[in-house]
């Protein structure tokens, strides 16, 4: 039986990318049935909501979905379409990983995989304001909420993951000299559960400012990355910068019940509809979800064609330097496979 996955092409450069990426991944053999979803800017007209029900049915059913860049518009549903999903389907655990691929960069030998918690701390919504003396928003709280639950489940997947994918060491990044009961948790938790993996995973902590200066100075020290969310979505950026941007980047997001691959850029307007976009970070994305459906062999082949193919400057779209569309940089990844 194929796989079904709920492909949501989503808003401005989404719908070239996607079907540029459908092109590759149905080359590898795949076995692979698309149901196509409507979300964010491209859904209103249709159904009136950006995220509508259908499309949330849809992801229920099949537990699998591959997302284009969505626009999340102003003054309409929820602060964020992508939010909205990892509430809505509990998408605990965030993965970025970033591998040099585009030679001559700064750095040669990055291969990171960041871990990120990603439905609680700062980012978890519990904020208001406090009035004082007649003014209503004289100041502004937001809580900071780690349950040791959520601690528990996001480094346990982050242990697992890398002893399934041969990852030799985690490092825990983490505030806990500052925020000792909150990130205190965070990293309690992940000394006592290190013991569980001794002799699989090499376990070390440092905190988060360290962290990212040491990323700068030299990111091949470190292997897998875990924390918490508002730390995550930083330093997430911050690897994806380190091998050439957001182009370049892809993001799984996985709960127990479904899992969304999407690329992080954003929907870059001004190019939508020119038929320049880079479709790497969604075939990455993709190159994810293959993995996650033990589609290894087909995942493989994808990542060994993109980066011969970068490597190589065949047919590279503007971004990377190269005065390809977003079509024959396709057809030349089609070529290879």
């Amino acid at each position: 039986m194929p796989h079904t996955v709920t492909l949501i092409p989503g808003d401005g450069i989404g719908p070239d990318i996607t079907e540029a990426v459908v092109r590759v991944v149905e080359a590898t053999g795949a076995d692979i049935q698309w149901d196509r979803r409507a979300a964010g800017v491209a859904a209103i007209e249709q159904h009136t909501t950006p995220l509508p029900q259908e499309t949330i049915d849809a992801i229920r059913e099949t537990r699998v979905a591959l997302k284009g860049p969505l626009t999340t518009p102003v003054g309409v549903g929820f602060r964020s379409i992508n939010v909205a999903l990892r509430k809505e389907f509990d998408l605990y655990a965030n993965v970025r990983p970033a591998k040099t691929i585009v030679p001559g960069g700064r750095y040669e030998g990055v291969d990171i995989v960041l871990v990120r918690e990603n439905t609680e701390g700062l980012y978890s919504g519990v904020e208001h304001y406090i009035g004082i003396s007649g003014d209503p928003r004289a100041a502004a709280e937001s809580v900071m909420l780690v349950t040791r639950f959520g601690v528990e489940r996001i480094l346990r997947y982050a242990f697992e993951y890398a002893v399934k994918n041969g990852r030799k060491k985690l490092t825990l990044a983490h505030k806990a000299n500052i925020l000792k009961y909150t990130q205190g948790l965070f990293l309690d938790v992940g000394r006592e559960m290190a013991k569980e993996f001794e002799g699989r995973v090499e376990f070390e902590d440092r905190i988060i400012d360290a962290t990212a200066m040491q990323l700068v100075m030299d990111p091949t020290k470190f292997d897998m990355i875990v924390c918490e969310n508002m730390f995550g979505d930083i330093l997430s950026d911050q690897i994806a910068g380190l091998v050439g941007g957001l182009g370049l980047a892809p993001g799984a997001n996985i709960g127990k019940d479904a899992a969304i691959f999407e690329a992080v850029h954003g929907s870059a307007p001004d190019i939508a509809g020119k038929g320049i976009a880079n479709p790497a970070a969604l075939l990455l994305a993709a190159v994810l979800m293959l993995e996650h459906l033990e589609m290894r062999d087909e995942a493989g082949r994808i990542s060994r064609a993109l980066e011969s193919a970068i490597r190589e400057k065949d047919t590279l779209t503007p971004d990377l330097g190269g005065t390809g569309t977003t079509d024959t940089f396709a057809d030349a990844l089609i070529r290879r496979l």
